[in-house]
């Protein structure tokens, strides 16, 4: 759903398409690369690589989530369907103008544009758990009983952050896993109910020990090249 901002490096790239497929369906934390595609019209007809400025048929970088070895640089996406919080209104006929259904004009700019916002700079960043790897016992997720503090942070082949290399698109490390966080991850004067009421509670009040976990924070630093 989305990349959460922590602690991030300074100034993302948002200049690259992304590539035909791929662009409006990223949910915002997955990672990406660059790579060529020779369709002349591509996402976004209306840039510097549109038809009226002679790229017809060219090569020209875009950016993706399908991953294949070797691929560098590296990218988190910073385009999320969901959960920023903010709406600065609409925008009829989507990107470029070819389709006439309303879209939510936010920070998804692929929405408007065409083109995925990229970070390749070291930092620390969180990810919604519904856009990693979600497999139940070696994914990027709570019921990952052997998930550690400081494990290291693979990309599978579409993207996903996962812990396990086995589910790697290639023996390529990202970065490290420091925890997972609630919706309200980071709030110090915040004290979950799960702390402070036990399940048997002798008031009867009762409460499962669900965590409501909705993101995984991480370091991102990828050593690009």
């Amino acid at each position: 759903m989305a990349l959460e901002l922590v602690n991030p490096g300074i100034n993302p790239i948002g200049i690259f398409d992304g590539a035909d497929g791929i662009y409006l369906t990223v949910k915002g934390g997955e990672v990406a690369s660059i790579t060529g595609t020779s369709k002349a019209r591509g996402t976004d007809i209306a840039s510097y690589d549109s038809f009226s400025d002679g790229y017809v048929g060219a090569n020209r970088p875009v950016a993706t989530t399908s991953l294949v070895s070797g691929m560098r640089p590296l990218y988190l996406v910073d385009d999320g369907t969901a959960g920023y919080g903010t709406l600065f209104g609409s925008v009829v006929g989507g990107v470029a103008g070819q389709v006439t259904s309303s879209t939510n004009l936010g920070p998804h700019t692929a929405a408007a544009s065409g083109k995925l916002t990229l970070w390749g700079q070291p930092g620390l960043f969180a990810v919604t758990l519904d856009a990693v790897d979600t497999t139940v016992t070696t994914g990027l997720v709570p019921t990952n009983t052997t998930l550690q503090i400081g494990d290291a942070l693979y990309a599978t082949s579409a993207g996903k952050l996962t812990p396990a290399v086995g589910s790697a698109f290639e023996n390529f490390k990202l970065g490290r896993f420091l925890n997972f966080e609630t919706k309200a991850g980071g709030a110090l004067v915040t004290t979950p109910v799960t702390l402070v009421v036990a399940a048997n509670s002798p008031s009867g009040i009762a409460y499962a020990q669900t965590t409501g976990f909705a993101r995984a924070l991480f370091w991102f630093n990828p050593i690009n090249s």
